[in-house]
């Protein structure tokens, strides 16, 4: 791959994805789309270069789902699925009593398990939320994965992945090989392609937004953006949920983070002008941006 092929692909997967490749991530490019030329009976990559300046739009989407990551486990990271059922759903309970439903969005979902996670955190709580209406919208930039979610079909070694063996034995079905969720769990979460560098105000508004460990990809305007376009995505109370490599901080005053919560953040009600609401059982700590 030449030096002008390589800063056409970071050029175009910046535009179409957000993804922001470094100089020397030439290696990755190559690692990846190689594969992907040799599927398409190309030489190499910049016979498949030529193809995406040519205007081949389905190989421009194959590369673009090459080189965005797609890695992911149930219950990653823990900690954030403890927050969701020890304090964030309980405090929605109360503040959403009179209506009785509940918005959340997997903002990268990827192959489905944070989804699926959230959907079982919540079947978990069984009475407590009977009669509650619950929406858990996932959407992701890649089809290909998408289609994956849908089937809820995991292999033997994804579901050994942050799985606890009681949830699997009790919402999966194994057939030969690989297991699938049942299918009262996979009815709980609606799938949509999205581009997270187009709108997305179409989606509604949510209580909680995961969007967990995609944003370390995207250069700090580009998050910036999202950030702002996330402030009317979200309740007033509302929370959200970043990875544990991720933050606002140096990036919007828009949200700020909750005390002793790491990854959490609300609406910074002083940048927003939005009244909130309780979401915790007790009165939150939310600490200054710094």
């Amino acid at each position: 791959m030449t030096p002008t092929d390589y800063e056409y692909l970071r050029k175009f997967l910046k535009e179409r994805s957000g993804l922001d490749l470094s100089p020397d991530k030439q290696y990755l490019v190559e690692s990846r789309l190689l594969p992907l030329a040799r599927k398409a009976s190309l030489p190499g990559i910049p016979d498949l270069v030529l193809k995406i300046r040519n205007g081949d739009g389905r190989l421009a989407t194959d590369v673009v789902e090459a080189m965005t990551t797609n890695e992911t486990f149930f219950f990653r990271d823990k900690i954030p699925f403890d927050h969701l059922r020890d304090s964030i759903v309980p405090g929605l309970i109360q503040a959403r009593a009179a209506r009785k439903s509940l918005r959340i969005w997997s903002a990268a979902s990827s192959t489905g398990q944070e989804p699926y996670s959230i959907a079982m955190c919540l079947k978990e709580m069984g009475a407590a939320l009977a009669g509650w209406r619950i929406e858990i919208v996932a959407t992701d930039l890649s089809q290909e994965v998408l289609e994956k979610c849908k089937a809820g079909v995991y292999s033997q070694f994804e579901v050994q992945r942050g799985l606890p063996i009681q949830l699997l034995m009790k919402y999966f079905t194994q057939s030969g090989e690989v297991w699938q969720l049942n299918a009262d769990i996979r009815a709980m979460v609606q799938f949509r392609q999205l581009n997270l560098l187009q709108d997305f105000s179409h989606l509604g508004t949510f209580d909680v937004i995961f969007c967990r460990n995609v944003l370390i990809y995207f250069d700090q305007d580009t998050k910036a953006v999202i950030f702002e376009r996330m402030t009317k995505g979200l309740e007033a109370d509302g929370t959200l949920l970043l990875g544990a490599a991720e933050s606002v901080v140096g990036i919007t005053d828009a949200f700020r983070p909750i005390s002793d919560r790491r990854g959490l953040y609300q609406l910074n009600p002083a940048r927003s002008g939005r009244a909130m609401g309780g979401l915790m059982p007790q009165p939150l700590k939310v600490a200054a941006a710094r």
